[in-house]
């Protein structure tokens, strides 16, 4: 066959069907939407993380009287089955909006009272800047890695069911020794369960996005709230 002789169609045909151009691989359907739900996720988090402190400066300046621990516990708790039970309709997010609000109004008496003991704004800002390093470097690790902490879920909720009944015996036996092993616990659960919420957004195991909110924020708080407490134990009277 001549060089210069041109190929029949029929023949470019067969051969394009042969060697199809590549274009590179689709994004999968959960792909597309895992990081969906992260951005979702993560805009919704920065807005209840502002909100929150918002309301914690007010409290903390105005020092209303501290809400006690049944108190406490009863509008966490309440306000977070609202949020679940109002997840799918157009009320979640002002469910959302009023369990941050009112937990940052109980930390406001904890941020008055820590503010208070020599070196105390120092104390806040480390507790306030190891907490966001530490969110900031797990959530980095989930997300460049893609492992899957799943498997985690059993254990933390255990660890913080006896770590709630630990420190409901420290606040009612006052026992400030049981109390700071019960935050150093707290702090360690509290960065395992970021790194199993990150996980299961970032892998398509929470389709949610407020859910997914609720769960970083509740950790976020607590692993704040629990390093406030280590460190500022030096300073304190207890």
């Amino acid at each position: 066959m001549n060089p210069m002789t041109p190929i029949p169609s029929t023949a470019r045909t067969d051969s394009a069907a042969s060697f199809p151009i590549a274009v590179g691989p689709a994004s999968p359907p959960s792909a597309i939407g895992a990081s969906r739900v992260l951005r979702n996720t993560y805009a919704l988090l920065s807005m209840t993380l502002l909100f929150s402190a918002a309301v914690a400066a007010v409290s903390a300046a105005l020092q209303p009287p501290a809400p006690g621990i049944l108190l406490t516990l009863g509008g966490y708790f309440g306000l977070l089955f609202a949020v679940y039970k109002l997840k799918n309709s157009g009320w979640a997010l002002p469910a959302v909006f009023a369990l941050t609000g009112f937990m940052g109004y109980t930390l406001g008496p904890v941020l008055a009272k820590s503010l208070a003991l020599p070196g105390g704004a120092q104390v806040v800002a480390l507790a306030l800047a190891a907490t966001g390093v530490t969110f900031l470097a797990l959530t980095a690790w989930v997300l460049t890695t893609r492992r899957d902490f799943s498997v985690m879920g059993g254990f933390l909720f255990a660890g913080m069911v006896i770590a709630l009944i630990a420190g409901l015996g420290a606040v009612f036996l006052q026992m400030p020794a049981l109390g700071l092993a019960v935050a150093a616990m707290v702090a360690l659960l509290s960065a395992g369960l970021i790194l199993f919420e990150t996980s299961r957004i970032v892998n398509g195991g929470e389709t949610n996005y407020v859910l997914a909110t609720v769960g970083l924020y509740v950790s976020i708080f607590n692993l704040f709230t629990s390093l406030l407490s280590l460190f500022g134990f030096g300073g304190s009277d207890e």
